[in-house]
């Protein structure tokens, strides 16, 4: 996985898999959803990312404890 945040466009795109993109969806004014032929989840982009992430150009990154 990749976050990659291009102040130039002001969009933020999380990646989930090297996959080409098939088709894209708006899902919410701003968020597009990106997936792959077979339908599988493949990025998501924010557009505006300064007006709608508290810090597009920080991220912060967790693992979960099993059973937690």
């Amino acid at each position: 996985m990749r976050v990659r945040y291009d102040s130039e466009t002001d969009t933020l795109t999380v990646i989930f898999a090297d996959t080409p993109v098939a088709e894209s969806d708006e899902d919410k004014p701003g968020t597009i959803l990106d997936y792959d032929v077979s339908g599988n989840l493949v990025s998501i982009e924010i557009l505006d990312a300064s007006r709608r992430v508290e810090l597009p150009t920080q991220i912060e990154y967790q693992v979960v404890p099993v059973g937690a």
